[in-house]
């Protein structure tokens, strides 16, 4: 019974809830923003990593989701977050954050 103690212990940490001080140090709420309006002449560009990390760097994005369009997304939004939609060919066709 004694050796069961600690695997419980354990057990129990990983089930707390995330209280807001971890959910601020993650950076997705600590401020950061993207802004997608100075970028937009990227779209059309070949989505090489070169474009990505401009765009990256254009918007004051932390993070980039690059997808081909029609793919399945999740819904979280992140403000800090910059995605990239490109069609078939590898061109961007959308940009935003989120």
């Amino acid at each position: 019974m004694i050796r069961l103690a600690p695997i419980a212990l354990l057990v129990c940490t990983a089930c707390n809830p995330t209280t807001s001080a971890d959910v601020s140090s993650s950076g997705s709420e600590s401020g950061a923003q993207c802004d997608a309006t100075a970028i937009q002449n990227l779209v059309g560009e070949v989505a090489d990593q070169a474009a990505i990390d401009r765009a990256k760097a254009a918007s004051g994005a932390r993070d980039v989701r690059r997808y081909t369009t029609g793919s399945a997304l999740t819904m979280d939004f992140r403000p800090d977050r910059l995605n990239v939609e490109v069609d078939t060919a590898g061109r961007i066709v959308k940009l935003s954050c989120g």
